[in-house]
């Protein structure tokens, strides 16, 4: 397998693990933990996880000793801040404030925008394939997420829509500027320190409700479940992510976002919550055509 290939299957992966969130995540919150205090103990357990790894690796000679250049800290601090502190805390707070359907159709723009920024911040030539691509997976997608659900009125829901376009604005970027630090340093050598700095800039709005968790009264299940967000959800997808970052571009990582809500129905009809009808696969042709096109390597 090509490294192009396998980065496109780990990009898959990803879209898998984050819609079987989706249904997981939900099980846990609000009801054991509150989201500030979950997303505390999600960035909290996956800075222990990377710590861990690194230094396992290094121990195993498997980690290169690098140190990391002074003018490339100001980059790590703003990963840490727009892929993890702010991506995280404007999510779940939006989410609070609006509707699930408004939040989902915002959250799917995502590659629109890194397309945007790529072009403006990396010179990335827009290609009309390109174009199209994105075009065809948004409409897969908000077909998918649309059908068969009615917009709920919710308080405060044009501040909730504006801080999940800023979770949205904030995931581009962090794509972008993480990118350069792929080329030039291993992945290990930089990302403990961006989710130490994300762990530390989360930990003020979520202490009060991760202190407020009755851990006795907390079923097992539950426990696993938040250990697959942990893990999986969070430690495996940014280790994937990274990699898939090392042969493709910010634009192509980013449109696999719209795989996402088209796995979590499929794992909501495998758990019998949902059915396939024609809708959804017209939707799965859309998305999986538009994410063809967006990937396809030039001849």
């Amino acid at each position: 397998m090509s490294k192009r290939n396998f980065a496109l299957v780990a990009a898959t992966f990803v879209s898998i693990i984050y819609g079987m969130t989706f249904t997981i995540a939900k099980d846990v919150m609000p009801q054991y933990i509150g989201a500030y205090g979950f997303i505390s103990l999600r960035v909290g357990g996956t800075m222990l996880l990377f710590w861990t790894t690194a230094l396992l690796m290094k121990v195993c000679n498997q980690l290169p000793p690098e140190k990391i250049a002074p003018q490339d800290y100001q980059r790590i601090v703003g990963a840490a801040f727009f892929g993890v502190a702010l991506n995280m805390l404007t999510f779940f707070k939006g989410l609070s404030l609006t509707s699930p359907i408004s939040a989902s159709v915002i959250m799917v723009s995502t590659p629109m925008i890194v397309l945007v920024l790529s072009a403006i911040i990396m010179k990335e030539r827009l290609r009309k394939r390109m174009v199209s691509g994105l075009i065809l997976g948004l409409t897969g997608t908000a077909l998918l997420i649309l059908y068969g659900k009615a917009i709920a009125g919710a308080k405060q829901a044009g501040l909730g829509n504006l801080l999940v376009l800023i979770n949205a604005i904030s995931y581009g970027y962090y794509l972008i500027i993480v990118k350069k630090l792929m080329h030039k340093y291993h992945a290990f050598t930089f990302v403990k320190w961006i989710y130490l700095l994300g762990f530390l800039m989360v930990l003020p709005f979520g202490r009060n409700e991760f202190q407020a968790v009755q851990w006795s009264s907390v079923p097992t299940i539950v426990y696993w479940k938040i250990s697959f967000v942990v893990f999986c959800s969070t430690f495996l997808t940014y280790l994937l992510n990274l990699l898939s970052m090392k042969e493709l571009s910010p634009t192509t990582v980013a449109v696999f976002i719209y795989l996402q809500p088209l796995f979590a129905t499929v794992f909501a009809i495998g758990l019998g919550k949902d059915e396939l009808n024609g809708v959804k696969i017209i939707s799965a042709v859309l998305i999986f055509s538009g994410v063809y096109l967006v990937t396809m390597k030039k001849s």
